[in-house]
């Protein structure tokens, strides 16, 4: 996916830019840039480097002396080398994009048949930001630029710009991905993660609607589009990819998450010992769980975060693997002999689950029962790359319905309806398959009553395959 922060102010930006910036780092892996405009020398100062095997600030922190202006944008990527500088006739702008284009083939070769470029390649693709700067220079403004991506692309996007005069903000059309406006005296801030927000002592103005688009300045905010009616801003965020003091659409991530757990606890049949979350997202669940359910929670597995923090996950599945096993150390003592029930965010692939409940065994646990967040992931996301979008025939799910029916398209709806006779077999053949005692995932209704939106202005696409819009 990918996070980004923005900030214009009076005075120097670079430091709120630098640690807005870092407060995104869960969000993406790969890749991170800043750019700063300093108006005294009207001058771009950009610098981009690759994550994948260490973090932004350890790249970034030895050359914050090169940046300079009162205003900036910064980007966490799992995708493009971002961000991108134009010259175009919109004035010189830098720009950064949080998105998923599905159709960048297709707009790729249209735009080369206008005879556009492409300076700037991801892995020997076309950038997606370069791709989408270019279709907002088809704009006679930015905001007709904007809105011409809006039409254009087929998956999701929202983006900071940097200009000359200001910041702008636009966010998805669907309002797939969030952005929070900050203010604090002079300054005023944009970011995907209010997380960057209280240590550098912001408060939320307010969240950007679907397809809105503001101006920022250090003394205010233009709305230069009003907000869509319809939302579809993905249930996931909650479920797994938000840090927990962060909110979107004024839902903290944690207190959903504890929610969620709670309102399972108090109607779960299970016998257990005591609860233990799956660090980290896991975490808020079963507390919430353990209240319900009336049982203690016990540390069983902890994090070891000084070298193994969260934003650091290597893109080859091998290494994610080792990774995920060294990252969480078991604790006998609190494991030995105990029926015990852990929560989790969500099953994609399976496989790092799998190992983690051997090694339970392994130290001695007695039953080892499982609960997620969510229902299954029964369908890749077309819209925010997540891990739920990866190809179908990665999750879990789809592996299982293929040996289940020969073919992984067969019947989804069934598949995915809880209750239902193929439901129950699906969610029978993973705990066998994982080993478990038991298995339950939370209900679709459990999640969105959780999260407290109307069921229209959530999507819900990888669990049940709808699309309201």
């Amino acid at each position: 996916m990918g996070g980004f922060f923005g900030s214009i102010s009076h005075t120097s930006c670079v430091t709120d830019l630098f640690y807005g910036t870092d407060y995104n780092s869960h969000l993406g892996t790969r890749r991170g840039g800043m750019v700063t405009y300093d108006g005294d020398t009207r001058t771009f100062h950009r610098s981009i480097h690759n994550l994948e095997s260490t973090y932004f600030r350890t790249k970034f922190e030895k050359e914050l002396d090169k940046f300079k202006g009162n205003s900036g944008i910064g980007i966490i990527s799992d995708t493009d080398a971002q961000p991108i500088i134009f010259n175009s006739h919109l004035g010189r702008f830098a720009i950064v994009t949080v998105a998923k284009v599905c159709n960048l083939d297709e707009l790729e070769k249209e735009l080369l048949e206008q005879n556009m470029h492409f300076a700037e390649l991801s892995s020997g693709k076309t950038n997606q930001t370069e791709l989408i700067a270019l279709l907002i220079t088809q704009g006679r403004n930015f905001t007709e630029g904007i809105e011409n991506v809006f039409r254009r692309i087929k998956g999701s996007c929202s983006m900071l710009i940097l200009t000359e005069n200001g910041i702008i903000a636009a966010r998805d059309k669907l309002g797939r991905t969030p952005i929070v406006i900050g203010k604090k005296d002079g300054t005023y801030a944009a970011t995907s993660e209010s997380t960057s927000f209280p240590n550098l002592d912001y408060e939320i103005e307010r969240y950007l609607g679907p397809g809105e688009i503001v101006r920022l300045s250090p003394d205010g905010m233009e709305q230069l589009r009003k907000p869509d009616q319809n939302m579809q801003i993905c249930s996931f965020l909650w479920v797994y990819y938000g840090f927990p003091t962060s909110c979107y659409e004024g839902r903290n991530v944690e207190e959903v998450r504890f929610l969620s757990g709670l309102k399972m606890g108090k109607t779960d049949q299970s016998e257990v010992d005591c609860v233990c979350g799956i660090p980290d997202s896991g975490v808020g669940m079963a507390l919430g769980y353990a209240e319900g359910k009336g049982v203690p929670y016990h540390r069983a597995i902890s994090k070891y975060t000084p070298t193994w923090p969260r934003s650091f996950t290597p893109s080859r599945q091998e290494l994610r693997n080792l990774v995920a096993k060294m990252k969480l150390i078991p604790n006998r003592s609190m494991l030995e002999g105990k029926r015990i029930l852990f929560c989790d965010d969500s099953i994609v692939r399976g496989t790092q689950l799998h190992d983690n409940v051997k090694v339970l065994y392994d130290y001695g646990a007695k039953e080892v029962h499982i609960r997620i967040a969510c229902p299954p992931l029964i369908y890749g996301c077309p819209f925010i790359a997540f891990t739920s979008s990866k190809s179908d025939m990665e999750l879990i799910t789809r592996r299982i319905i293929k040996e289940l029916e020969g073919d992984e398209n067969k019947n989804l709806e069934k598949y995915s309806t809880t209750g239902s006779p193929q439901y129950e077999a699906l969610v029978e053949k993973i705990r066998q398959q994982l080993s478990l005692t038991s298995l339950k995932f939370n209900t679709l209704e459990i999640l969105i009553d959780s999260i407290g939106l109307p069921k229209c202005q959530l999507c819900t696409h990888c669990f049940d395959g709808s699309s309201c819009f």
